[in-house]
C-alpha cells in the first residue's frame, strides 16, 4: 500500500507525526504526543495510546504474532507491520476503531464474514465501543500468509 493509499483511506491522518519531524499537538486517538516523530517499534506505537487502547492494540499485536509465528515485526508508514516475504498486515489506532490492512482480498466467504468492519475501500475498521473480533483477525491473517507464500513462490518460479 502506498503512502498516499493509506493517508487516502484514512482520511489523511498521520497519527499525531509528520513528514518534517515536528510533532503535532494530539494524535487521533486524542493523546498528546511528544518525543520522536517515527515510533521505532510496535512497543513505543503502542505506549502512545491510552490504557484502554493499548490493552486492544497489545492483544491484536499477540493475535497477529500467534497467528503468524514467522513473521517480522516491523513500523512502516509509521504503524505496527508484520512482514513474512512482504507484509501480512498493518493496523493501526484512531480516536474511533483500530484499523486493519490492506483489505481483505481472494476468499468470498471471509470478505463476507468480515464485511461489517470494512470501510470505503474494504479496509477494516474495529469500533472500539464494540468488541474486537480477534479470532477473525487471526483468521485474516491466516490467510494473509497463504496469500503471501503463494505470491512469493510465484515470483521464484519467474526468477
Amino acid at each position: 500500500m502506498s503512502r498516499n493509499a493509506f493517508l487516502a483511506e484514512t482520511n489523511g491522518a498521520d497519527h499525531g507525526f509528520t513528514h518534517t519531524g515536528v510533532v503535532k499537538q494530539r494524535n487521533l486517538a486524542g493523546i498528546a504526543v511528544t518525543g520522536r516523530t517515527t515510533p521505532k517499534s510496535i512497543d513505543e506505537y503502542i505506549s502512545a495510546f491510552s490504557p484502554e487502547v493499548r490493552s486492544i492494540l497489545t492483544k491484536m499485536r499477540l493475535t497477529i504474532s500467534k497467528a503468524a509465528p514467522g513473521a517480522k515485526e516491523m513500523i512502516s508508514y509509521r504503524i505496527p507491520a508484520f512482514v513474512q516475504n512482504g507484509i501480512l498486515v498493518y493496523f493501526a489506532a484512531f480516536k474511533r476503531y483500530i484499523g486493519l490492512y490492506p483489505p481483505v482480498k481472494g476468499d468470498a466467504r471471509l470478505v463476507k464474514a468480515v464485511s461489517k468492519y470494512a470501510g470505503e475501500k474494504g479496509n477494516l475498521r474495529f469500533p472500539l465501543d464494540q468488541p474486537i473480533p480477534y479470532s477473525w483477525i487471526e483468521r485474516i491473517v491466516r490467510f494473509r500468509i497463504k496469500q503471501d507464500t503463494a505470491k512469493a513462490a510465484g515470483k521464484k518460479k519467474r526468477t
